[in-house]
């Protein structure tokens, strides 16, 4: 009889357990409803920030969690016996908890300040100092989501981005001023080079005027093109080329590297590779080795 009674309290714990955790999942999902509907609501009035409600959302599971825990401990009297003789030795444990969670709390700090401060939102195109880029596409607790260029998610501590110089491509405005440069040889027509440069990226769909009304009363050119700077064996032009976000930039310098790249090939403007000039000194004494050595080999 006695046995009897140990197991059916065994499984009474075992389904208080059960029971608290599947009404943590619950809870949970009843308030992910109201916050979905609250944002559904609100965005129709409003351009709703999402990098806040996903960080709230991912708060109130860590609340949940720890509360089902805590009441677990508390439900089972192996636990509770076990947590009271841990916190009478609170002193040992705390020091212990707390070198334990440095790093966790020192990610959650830096995940509140990255939500209040907003360096980047759900959804910036990012750079991180670490050549890191990507889009991000959540921010927990602990960590941010980036999904890199291809196509991988990048999984960094929030501390980490805090310490971090990050390039935001998308906050306030997003467009982009693309950096586009080219080397020609000196011998090149330069004046013909920028026309055809600037003829090409003025062609390109993906290119859009930034000027303003001043701009275009001093005819200003939509696409400006300098030169930079007199390199070993080239003239080096940069062309200023505008398009509406990071990632159209990118595909429309691809495509102009390629355009322009067949427009000087027609018209004769050369992109020139590096030239090396080897000078022998003492070129009879350099034959006579090269003999001696061609000898011995025969040999």
């Amino acid at each position: 009889m006695e046995e009897l009674k140990a197991i059916f309290f065994e499984y009474k714990y075992v389904w208080r357990t059960i029971i608290i955790l599947i009404s943590a999942i619950i809870i949970r999902k009843i308030i992910y409803v109201f916050l979905n509907r609250y944002i559904e609501q609100s965005s129709q009035l409003i351009k709703v920030e999402p990098t806040k409600y996903r960080f709230l959302k991912n708060a109130v599971s860590a609340i949940i969690y720890l509360g089902a825990a805590i009441l677990i401990i508390y439900e089972i009297p192996t636990f509770k016996t076990l947590a009271v003789s841990l916190f009478a030795g609170a002193g040992i444990f705390a020091a212990f908890l707390g070198f334990a969670s440095q790093q966790a709390f020192s990610n959650i700090v830096s995940g509140i300040f990255i939500v209040i401060f907003k360096p980047f939102r759900v959804g910036d195109f990012v750079r991180l100092d670490d050549q890191t880029a990507g889009q991000v596409e959540d921010i927990t607790l602990r960590h941010t989501v980036i999904n890199g260029l291809e196509n991988r998610r990048i999984i960094i501590p929030n501390s980490n981005i805090s310490a971090s110089t990050i390039v935001n491509s998308s906050i306030q405005d997003e467009k982009i001023c693309r950096f586009m440069e080219f080397g020609i040889s000196y011998d090149s027509d330069i004046d013909l080079a920028m026309d055809i440069i600037r003829d090409e990226a003025m062609k390109h769909p993906d290119c859009i005027d930034n000027r303003n009304e001043e701009d275009k009363q001093k005819k200003v050119p939509q696409v400006i093109i300098r030169l930079i700077n007199f390199g070993e064996s080239s003239v080096n032009l940069r062309a200023y080329v505008w398009a509406k976000d990071h990632p159209t930039s990118f595909f429309m310098h691809c495509d102009l590297n390629y355009s322009i790249k067949k427009r000087f090939d027609k018209e004769g403007i050369e992109i020139p590779f590096p030239y090396r000039t080897v000078v022998l000194k003492n070129a009879e004494e350099i034959s006579k080795i090269t003999a001696q050595n061609r000898g011995k080999t025969e040999n």
